[in-house]
């Protein structure tokens, strides 16, 4: 067996171990297999009322695949990985998600305004210019999101649009970025629950 045959068969076998490990843990938290939203919130420590709270509705949301307003292991796992390992392109998509509250593929202004708004609460209403010169309104964001993604002006944006324009934008990259985002929750937990089982041997 050569030797990247064996660092693979090594990967491989962590995630199983990291997969198995997961299953335990969810199932501690969610003895009926379905995760709800009240309980995805307690797990990463969101309280009701803030807008993290808020924005944790649309990232469950956006991770409950089939939309029966649970969780189950696979789409758990399936948004562990992305939020941990996603390229850019993929967390883009799903941001997209995120946003589109009604699920049409496009999203209006309403839609944009309505995450903006909680993002820009939970930025304390610190967002800057492109030239990082000035401070923006939420109304300003929304602008600048439909300028420099809404390539045909039809006051509605596509999901190619939207990944288009924020691969091409730092500004909105940045944007999309959040002291408090998933992953950071998610690796919280993750070592919250490592160090419990350790201590439980």
């Amino acid at each position: 067996m050569g030797q990247n045959q064996q660092i693979q068969a090594q990967e491989e076998e962590l995630e199983l171990n990291s997969i198995q490990d997961l299953y335990k843990s969810f199932i501690m938290e969610c003895p009926s297999g379905s995760l709800y939203l009240h309980e995805f919130k307690r797990m990463f420590g969101v309280q009701n009322g803030t807008p993290e709270a808020l924005y944790m509705d649309s990232i469950f949301r956006a991770f409950d695949m089939n939309h029966d307003n649970t969780m189950d292991f696979i789409e758990y796992v399936a948004a562990l990985n992305l939020v941990l390992r996603g390229k850019l392109e993929d967390k883009l998509r799903w941001s997209f998600k995120v946003f589109d509250s009604d699920d049409n593929g496009r999203l209006d202004r309403s839609e944009l305004q309505k995450i903006v708004k909680i993002i820009y609460k939970i930025k304390k209403g610190s967002v800057s210019n492109e030239t990082g010169t000035g401070s923006l309104t939420a109304d300003q964001v929304c602008d600048q999101i439909f300028q420099e993604v809404d390539v045909n002006s039809d006051g509605q944006i596509t999901l190619d649009e939207f990944v288009e324009g924020a691969q091409r934008s730092q500004w909105l990259q940045s944007f999309l970025h959040l002291d408090v985002n998933p992953s950071g929750w998610v690796q919280r937990y993750l070592c919250d629950k490592k160090l419990m089982s350790t201590k439980a041997y």
